[in-house]
């Protein structure tokens, strides 16, 4: 049977760009607990600040569902064999989630289980999917040397939820095989991955660069390339603001006296997070003056918007 009659691109086309159109390309108000374990602290710092959102295509958001609705599904199947489960803040509804750092970090837990076979204490619950090719290698080494951002992950979960041990489950999208670690709450690297947040959260300028080279393969993936080597200005937000500086119980404070929950005329940037290869040729508390990679002077007063959307053209 000929099927090329019968497929419809153009359909499978319009699917994905309906998956873009219905996202909302909103920042998390919060360092998130899943990625403190990546090796780049910058990388982290740009995502805390706001200074760059990345859009993904169609298809990888339907892929994230996918993830999230296998979630679901590894949770019933737990409840099948006996496992208790809340994956549900009773409060909120939501995940459970757990917070430092004044509550600029934080980690929602997929779940927390009771009644394993393995054990009847308590513990925090993880879930992934994977190709073959992770899945394989986790299944032979282990998730600490496999994934350390996921084991970090882990760790933190227990740590700010109190509990002393997590179970990873790892689902194989190829062949739905499931693989299972407990594992044990490390107190010392738990800590120093909270004292890693509290340093990124309340940096007023970025951590250093992982990598020397742009060309790196540290940094040649990063979502935030464009900025930290590149040439395109940060996003305008507070955030990326030389007045705002992140508080200790949470919130956000305007040197300028504004609320610090959305753009205003006073918004100057941080003069670090402008472009490489930008030169400082004069500053003061609402103007700083620059020479950019080609040598035109630049002027940053209260013009962010513009100078932002220029860089975008």
């Amino acid at each position: 049977m000929n099927l090329e009659q019968h497929t419809t691109p153009e359909t499978i086309k319009r699917i994905f760009e309906h998956y873009k159109a219905k996202r909302k390309n909103e920042h998390r108000p919060h360092l998130g607990g899943s990625q403190i374990g990546r090796d780049c602290s910058r990388a982290l710092w740009y995502q805390f600040r706001w200074a760059w959102t990345p859009h993904f295509e169609g298809r990888m958001l339907r892929l994230f569902e996918t993830g999230d609705r296998e979630e679901d599904r590894v949770v019933k199947n737990l409840r099948d064999v006996g496992v208790t489960i809340w994956d549900r803040d009773p409060d909120t509804g939501k995940q459970v989630r757990f917070d430092a750092c004044g509550g600029h970090f934080a980690l929602s837990l997929d779940g927390v289980g009771e009644g394993f076979a393995e054990s009847k204490e308590p513990h925090t619950l993880e879930f992934k999917t994977m190709n073959t090719k992770s899945f394989k290698a986790l299944s032979a080494k282990g998730l600490e040397t496999v994934n350390p951002t996921y084991w970090a992950q882990c760790q933190v979960g227990m740590h700010l939820s109190g509990l002393k041990r997590c179970y990873f489950f790892a689902v194989c999208k190829e062949t739905d095989a499931i693989y299972g670690e407990r594992i044990k709450y490390d107190a010392a690297l738990s800590m120093k991955l909270i004292a890693k947040a509290d340093s990124i959260v309340f940096s007023d300028l970025p951590p250093d660069r992982i990598a020397s080279d742009p060309s790196s393969f540290a940094c040649k993936f990063c979502p935030y390339w464009a900025v930290c080597w590149g040439c395109k200005i940060p996003e305008p937000s507070c955030r990326t603001c030389a007045h705002v500086t992140p508080e200790r119980d949470g919130t956000w404070s305007c040197g300028k006296g504004w609320k610090a929950d959305g753009l205003c005329d006073d918004h100057i940037y941080i003069p670090q997070i402008m472009p490489r290869g930008w030169e400082i040729i004069d500053a003061s508390p609402d103007r700083v003056e620059y020479h950019d990679e080609e040598g035109e002077v630049v002027v940053n007063h209260k013009n962010s918007e513009e100078l932002f959307d220029g860089r975008m053209q």
